[in-house]
């Protein structure tokens, strides 16, 4: 089990996800389309979200 802040990629967002890495990279893929407007995830986000998740 893993979690992720968006805040650690993002600045200012407080969303938090925990579970997988790939329930968290659906989850956050989600979020940044619905509350961040990015339709296309960069790469090198893809690569931040996976750096910052933290094993729980």
């Amino acid at each position: 089990m893993k979690s992720f802040r968006c805040g650690d990629v993002v600045a200012g967002c407080t969303r938090s996800f925990q579970g997988s890495e790939p329930q968290i990279l659906g989850q956050v893929a989600a979020h940044a389309r619905d509350d961040h407007g990015l339709v296309d995830i960069p790469a090198e986000m893809v690569a931040q979200v996976r750096a910052a998740m933290v094993t729980i």
